[in-house]
């Protein structure tokens, strides 16, 4: 085989004919230009005059002998450097630019690589890169080292923005959820359907794509280890959303971080250690089980968010720490909230730490993509760099984000991105970055930000990023922002919004305000209007769960606490007492039922029934199972969400439920004692 090798372009499937040598058969060439984040064939990324180049820069074969042109003259050579010389000098021949062909040669590279006479060799293209994505939950853009906060080191994650690519102006939603959709789809969350962090109003429409889809379907293997928060039931599952091998937590937060109850796949699970490391622990096996292959691996971190626990080891080194710098109204500032979180920052940095040693160990450093950002802003009151605003505020500090990218085959470090930019950009530019020629069913409200990481002198684009929650909508220039109210802030002196510009400014604030106007009719008619069941026994599930967060409690029943995430329900002691599910069965059969359940002994006995549309199942509850509140004796700071218990599974029977929408519905026949039990969840596990 003759060769001209470089790693750009491979040369294959020439035209039959050449006015050059009209007695010579070219060999079958077709140009491919492989580089990552480019068209696998010729488009506009390349002019004619590059084109008519690679075309002439092709090694000649006699139609009788593979070795010597007709006229028997010297035999064409196999080295490189010898095809090049012999290339050139057709073009000089054919009075094209020497210089023009070696500019060509030099800044994009080819490969003229001979095809059999069959011609069935595809092109052989750079293996794709792998990609890491880093998201914590609840630290804000100043709880790194990196952006200027003393208190803290972050060395690892820094050191991705410092080997990389790091953004100075990078926007999220003011909470997890809609980030999270944001990140999956390429679009703005309410045009998936999420408007809410419990309950259902969290989870991603089916309609859309996600990143993890687009991924997939190219050959990668994906895999997501942490926190989702975009649905629990299958097909809203991460299993169903594109990921290989989930392990984590569906819901909003958890209630304990240490060894708690979690999933691998549908399966529950009892988790191994503090959360943030177990996380990292699977991350890290996965990396080595698909080594060999490219793979997508999301790294969804539980913290900073509250409660706030963290190991003991960090905790020693934080709970005397002197704060330096302090929130912009200090006087909302708990400091022992404060050096909790920033203890479970510098935890995360050391599991970053950890996969990133991982990834330079089995030699995959320089061909991952890794990239890390946050959810939302600080989940209280501490340093954020002056601005305004924490988690679910829609000013500056409740949205703005650090994101740090390395590539080191495309990034260069150091690169400083300032483009305006959010996490609907973050589907196009990956699928560009590894040269996934993607096709989405829905327009992306993102744009590719590779123009501008792999060109960081390329001119900002003029573009308006959006912020909403409850309601409240901003929006963002690349200079300033209009707050949820209407007030307009200069940000490159005012980060901290105190002083309204928009009497000095009124054609820019009209402006702004007729985009508001514009973005609330596009994207949020119908936003807060959730008919969606809860689909329960899809054929590719083997598990269901429905637990109390997402149900109705009706009668006297109450919830554990009035943020519904990782909740149970209490004070069950009526007979028409109910608990209700808005379910959808997508295929009839018989299920299992478990219900996780505590109960003292004093109250055993009472007689359970679940039922669905004339089908039911009844049971009793017949063993005492009463464990005492957990998750303070690992609490850094009084908490504000709900305490929880070590539940026991219960199976109460077996139910055949029919296909179709109904109420699902747990009540009680009997009640012998005082009361009839406190619940966590119920399971369905399809039988048949």
């Amino acid at each position: 085989m003759r060769s001209v090798f470089s790693p750009s372009i491979n040369v294959r499937n020439m035209p039959e004919s050449s006015a050059l040598a009209p007695n010579v058969t070219p060999i079958e060439f077709e140009l491919y230009d492989i580089r990552p984040g480019h068209n696998p064939k010729f488009g506009p990324r390349m002019n004619q005059s590059m084109q008519s180049v690679y075309r002439q820069a092709v090694v000649w074969e006699d139609r009788e002998n593979r070795n010597s042109p007709p006229d028997g003259s010297s035999k064409f050579p196999t080295d490189p450097t010898l095809c090049l010389l012999n290339s050139l000098t057709f073009l000089l021949m054919n009075r094209l630019s020497a210089s023009l062909f070696l500019t060509a040669w030099l800044a994009t590279g080819l490969v003229a690589a001979q095809a059999p006479r069959n011609g069935n060799t595809q092109p052989n293209p750079s293996p794709r890169p792998n990609v890491v994505i880093f998201l914590s939950d609840d630290q804000g853009w100043g709880d790194l080292s990196l952006n200027g906060n003393r208190t803290l080191r972050t060395p690892h994650i820094d050191q991705i923005g410092r080997q990389g690519a790091q953004f100075s102006r990078f926007y999220v939603q003011p909470v997890c959820s809609p980030t999270r959709a944001e990140l999956l789809t390429g679009r703005y969350h309410p045009r998936g359907g999420v408007h809410d962090t419990s309950e259902g109003g969290e989870r991603l429409n089916l309609d859309e794509t996600t990143l993890a889809e687009v991924f997939r379907q190219a050959g990668y293997t994906t895999g997501a280890f942490g926190k989702w928060h975009n649905g629990m039931q299958y097909p809203y599952h991460p299993n169903g959303r594109g990921f290989d091998e989930f392990y984590g937590f569906c819901s909003g937060h958890w209630g304990d971080y240490f060894s708690p109850p979690l999933e691998h796949n549908g399966n529950l699970v009892q988790g191994q250690g503090f959360t943030a490391d177990d996380f990292t622990d699977k991350a890290l096996s996965f990396l080595e089980k698909h080594r060999n292959n490219p793979f997508l691996l999301f790294l969804p971190f539980n913290t900073p968010h509250s409660p706030m626990q963290v190991p003991d080891a960090y905790w020693n080194r934080w709970k005397k720490r002197p704060l330096t710098q302090r929130a912009t109204q200090p006087e909302r500032e708990d400091s022992t909230f404060t050096r909790a979180a920033l203890a479970m920052c510098e935890n995360i940095d050391d599991n970053v730490g950890r996969v990133m040693e991982r990834l330079h160990a089995l030699g995959l450093e320089d061909n991952t993509i890794v990239l890390y950002f946050c959810d939302n802003g600080p989940n209280a009151h501490r340093w954020n760099g002056g601005m305004k605003g924490i988690k679910g505020s829609t000013d500056e500090g409740g949205v703005r984000s650090p994101l740090l990218i390395q590539f080191p085959k495309r990034i260069q470090p150091g690169t400083r991105v300032e483009i305006l930019a959010g996490a609907i950009d973050l589907l196009p530019t990956l699928t560009d970055l590894a040269g996934i020629p993607a096709r989405f069913p829905k327009p992306l409200d993102g744009i590719s930000l590779e123009p501008w990481l792999t060109q960081p002198q390329k001119a900002p684009v003029d573009r308006l990023l959006f912020a909403h929650w409850g309601g409240r909508v901003s929006v963002r220039t690349p200079t300033h922002r209009l707050d949820h109210a209407g007030n307009l802030f200069d940000l490159t002196t005012d980060p901290a919004q105190t002083t309204n510009v928009s009497d000095e400014q009124p054609a820019l604030t009209a402006r702004l305000k007729r985009a508001v106007s514009d973005w609330k009719a596009a994207v949020l008619p119908g936003i807060t209007t959730d008919a969606r069941p809860f689909p329960v026994g899809h054929p590719s599930a083997l598990f269901t769960q429905l637990p109390a967060r997402d149900a109705h409690g009706r009668g006297g029943i109450q919830r554990s606490n009035r943020y519904p995430n990782s909740t149970f329900f209490t004070n069950w002691k009526r007979p028409d007492d109910t608990i209700e599910w808005d379910v959808e069965v997508l295929e009839a059969g018989d299920f299992e039922v478990e219900i996780h359940y505590t109960c003292p002994a004093a109250d055993v006995g009472a007689t359970v029934r679940l039922a669905h549309n004339g089908q039911q199942v009844t049971g009793r509850v017949s063993e005492t199972h009463d464990p005492p509140l957990r998750g303070a004796e690992h609490d850094r700071v009084r908490r504000i969400e709900s305490y929880v218990k070590d539940f026991k599974p219960l199976i109460l029977g077996r139910i055949h439920l029919n296909q179709g929408r109904g109420l699902l519905t747990l009540s009680a026949l009997k009640i012998p004692g005082a009361q009839v039990m406190d619940f966590r969840m119920l399971v369905l596990k399809r039988i048949r």
